[in-house]
Formats: structure tokens, C-alpha cells, sequence
């Protein structure tokens, strides 16, 4: 195989996406421009092949399996990682779940709450991207009273490896206005979200009239 420095200039990844565009590219040229260049001992073509073995082979590729390639440090490994990251994010189909980017995104995935005449508190985990992994029932309380720990509803959210969470919980009286047991358990929830290092982004509270963000009120 040749090395970089013996392909004719323009044949090379990056002018050739320069003239033709990057769809003109295989998948080893494209891996070889994200990569850049390589090592005294293994060249950015060499690393490039076998990062898209690796690639064909998996189908799915992890920060591990890119930093046993000899050669491939944690700054390539990084730059790969967030270039397939950011193609998924922005050009991959719309999850099943959903993108979250403000609260009315969430009122589908917990409208089954504005009839319930007990009072249910979920817990919406995202991941980076602020697309749903799971939506989960923490407690459900009385009529109008629902007790809940940070452990009950942090737990889930780790497992999920979630980025960020978003709690909802109804009002069966109606009633849109926080109470100080519900300004009391957003501050709980967001200090520990902060420990383990899952933001809270909101506090939704939701009745058959409407719905009220917490962060839209200050209160997150």
C-alpha cells in the first residue's frame, strides 16, 4: 500500500473533496481525511483501512475499539466518534422516540397523565442528542399527593446512561400553580442531577387545562 505521501497531491482526501465533494470519496479516503495523518510508524492510510474493518465488521463502532488500533490515539478516537455522532444527529431519520428541544415536545409522551385522579410522577430520560430512551412511572401517590426520592428516579436514568432528564407529574385537582412540596423535590432533583452528572432540564406539571414548565417559571 502506498503511503500518503507518495499519492499525486490531487488524488489525496482532502483535495480531492475540495474538487469533487466528499460523496466522490470511498469510505477509506473519507476515514483517511477525519483521521488526517499518521504516526511515524503506521501511516493515516494504513490506520484509515482498519478502522473501516472494523466498521464493516460491527456495524457499530466504540471509543475501545478505535483505541486498540495501534496508532490511534485518544484525540483520533475522539474526532472519529463525534464526525459519525454529529451525521447521526443531523442526518439520520427522526427517532422513534423523539427529539426533545422544548417542553411541548414532551406533552405526547405523557398526555395518558392529564385524566389520571392520582397523582403519577414520571421521569424522561434523554441522551446527548435530547432524544427520549425512556419514559417510566416513578411513584404513583394519592389524590393530590405523590412522594418520590432522587434515588427512585436517578436510578433509571443511569442505567440509561441518560444525558439529561425531564420529570412530569399531574395535578388531579387541576391546579397548574407548583406547590412548595413540588419546589421543594425540583430543587432535590436538580442537586443530585448535578452530583451524578445528569442534568434536569424541566419540571413539567400537567392537568386537563394546560400544562406549566418549571424552567419557564425559574424554578429549575
Amino acid at each position: 500500500m502506498k503511503k500518503m505521501r507518495d499519492v499525486p497531491l490531487l488524488d489525496r482526501p482532502r483535495e480531492k473533496i475540495a474538487r469533487k465533494g466528499a460523496g466522490a470519496l470511498s469510505d477509506t479516503e473519507l476515514m483517511e481525511a477525519i483521521i488526517g495523518r499518521g504516526t511515524r510508524q503506521r501511516d493515516v492510510r494504513e490506520l484509515a483501512k482498519e478502522v473501516c474493518g472494523i466498521l464493516r465488521e460491527k456495524k457499530e463502532i466504540r471509543y475501545d475499539d478505535i483505541r486498540a488500533i495501534e496508532g490511534i490515539g485518544p484525540t483520533k478516537a475522539s474526532q472519529i466518534l463525534a464526525c459519525f455522532e454529529m451525521g447521526r444527529r443531523y442526518f439520520a431519520p427522526e427517532p422513534a422516540g423523539g427529539r426533545v428541544t422544548r417542553p411541548d415536545d414532551i406533552l405526547p409522551l405523557v398526555a395518558h397523565l392529564r385524566d389520571k385522579r392520582q397523582e403519577h410522577f414520571c421521569c424522561i430520560t434523554l441522551n446527548g442528542a435530547g432524544e427520549v430512551l425512556g419514559n417510566r412511572v416513578i411513584t404513583v401517590g394519592l389524590l393530590n399527593h405523590s412522594l418520590v426520592h432522587p434515588r427512585e428516579v436517578f436510578a433509571d436514568a443511569i442505567t440509561d446512561r441518560a444525558a439529561s432528564i425531564i420529570c412530569v407529574h399531574n395535578h388531579p385537582s387541576g391546579s397548574l400553580e407548583p406547590s412548595s412540596q413540588d419546589i421543594a423535590i425540583t430543587a432535590q432533583l436538580k442537586e443530585a442531577g448535578s452530583l451524578v452528572g445528569i442534568q434536569l432540564i424541566d419540571h413539567l406539571i400537567v392537568t386537563k387545562a394546560g400544562h406549566l414548565s418549571m424552567r419557564e417559571r425559574g424554578l429549575v
